[in-house]
């Protein structure tokens, strides 16, 4: 026997990898939901930890390993390949099958555990968003799944919504960037299987009357579809009207995706077009302690970071660290030092300086226009900080004085 893993549980040595999947004892396995798959597949409890074991070929096995492991380094929602188990024979000495083991997404549930005949359709409408808008992250990441379908989804409840997460993807390939027509061999291959999927709900009695198997599969493409043009499409917009930028950015962000960078570019007759660049969560704590020195939570770094990249493009700065740090000596810490002394124990700098935008956003909606930093500073100052509770009061802790590094 042979095991490959990046972090070997020393546990699944102990498993009885002689025996043919299929007639493993029940004292191993755990009882948990599972989708429809054309392989076998067993959960089992080691050491706290649940793993789903796969039986498969060797190269497929390789290959959806190799894939889940390069998907997990860039953060793409998917389940976590643990390792690959092959050599394998019974006590006879005949060869068994090679198995996958990845890690049990927790809360997970597949697609026939969230369908039923009391789905309401809110439920529905919400479950389509969380499949499209994984789909969108998976073309947008450069990966073709081959295979996309509810059953090689699953699903973990968030927050009143759902987040889909890819669990198969042994029939994927992660390239640079897709074409519109690798992309659309994926949607026609997504529409085929949603709507035989939704078919055999329906045989089941686990579809509501009133839901159209053709209609669900049509909807997940429609909701790709409008998902991806709101993501993508190049916007024209005035040169100075950085208002409207920062309205584009908002409305991603209320879309779930967050904003890495905007790309500005001007043509002949002065007009400027913006398409901005869409990442997963988690990535803008670590840029902006890279760029500015800053250690901030997650969405008052993405604000820092549209201010910053707003700057950027306004200032026509192409080094990104150039442009960080004149936006942290000219923009940020001016800012903070703007706050009366009497005054500096309400807010912490980076919480501060995320609430004067926020500030200047409605100011700008009230006015129409964009109003400008230095006047929405001193009507923040004015008409906000200064009734807000002393929170370092609060805290019952010392709130350090701004210090950065670059």
């Amino acid at each position: 026997m042979r095991i490959t893993s990046a972090l070997i549980d020393p546990a699944l040595l102990d498993l009885p990898w002689s025996t043919p999947l299929e007639e493993w004892p029940p004292d191993h396995l755990v009882a948990l939901p599972q989708g429809i798959s054309r392989h076998v597949v067993r959960f089992v409890r080691l050491a706290g930890t649940v793993y789903a074991v796969k039986e498969t070929g060797e190269r497929i096995a390789e290959r959806e390993y190799d894939l889940l492991r390069q998907l997990e380094r860039i953060d793409f929602p998917a389940v976590q390949a643990v390792a690959i188990v092959a050599d394998r024979a019974d006590a006879a000495g005949e060869p068994l099958d090679p198995v996958l083991v990845t890690r049990h997404l927790q809360f997970s549930l597949p697609y026939r555990a969230v369908f039923s005949h009391t789905l309401r359709p809110e439920t529905m409408n919400r479950l389509l968003d969380a499949l499209a808008a994984l789909i969108v992250r998976m073309h947008l990441t450069g990966f073709f799944w081959g295979d996309c379908s509810l059953s090689n989804t699953l699903f973990r409840r968030d927050a009143g919504a759902f987040a889909a997460y890819l669990v198969d993807a042994e029939t994927g390939a992660l390239r640079p960037s897709l074409s519109n027509g690798q992309r659309g061999e994926d949607l026609e291959i997504a529409r085929l299987n949603i709507f035989g999927e939704a078919l055999d709900l329906q045989a089941a009695d686990l579809l509501d009357e009133a839901i159209d198997p053709e209609w669900v599969a049509d909807e997940v493409i429609s909701r790709y579809e409008r998902l991806w043009h709101e993501v993508t499409f190049e916007q024209e917009i005035a040169r100075d009207s950085r208002h409207d930028i920062e309205k584009r950015i908002r409305k991603l962000n209320e879309l779930g995706f967050d904003v890495a960078e905007v790309s500005m570019s001007v043509v002949e007759g002065g007009r400027a077009y913006v398409r901005p660049k869409v990442v997963d969560a988690g990535h803008h704590t670590r840029r902006l302690l890279r760029l500015t020195g800053l250690d901030a939570e997650e969405n008052q770094a993405r604000a820092l970071l549209n201010d910053l990249d707003a700057y950027r493009a306004d200032s026509d700065l192409p080094d990104e660290q150039q442009a960080a740090h004149r936006w942290l000596i000219e923009v940020f810490e001016p800012v903070v030092r703007a706050v009366p002394a009497e005054l500096r124990r309400k807010l912490e700098p980076a919480e501060l300086y995320t609430q004067v935008l926020e500030h200047r956003w409605f100011r700008s909606e009230e006015a129409g226009r964009d109003v400008g930093l230095a006047a929405a500073v001193q009507s923040y100052l004015t008409n906000v900080l200064v009734h807000r509770p002393d929170e370092q009061a609060v805290l019952g802790v010392e709130v350090p004085e701004l210090t950065t590094s670059v």
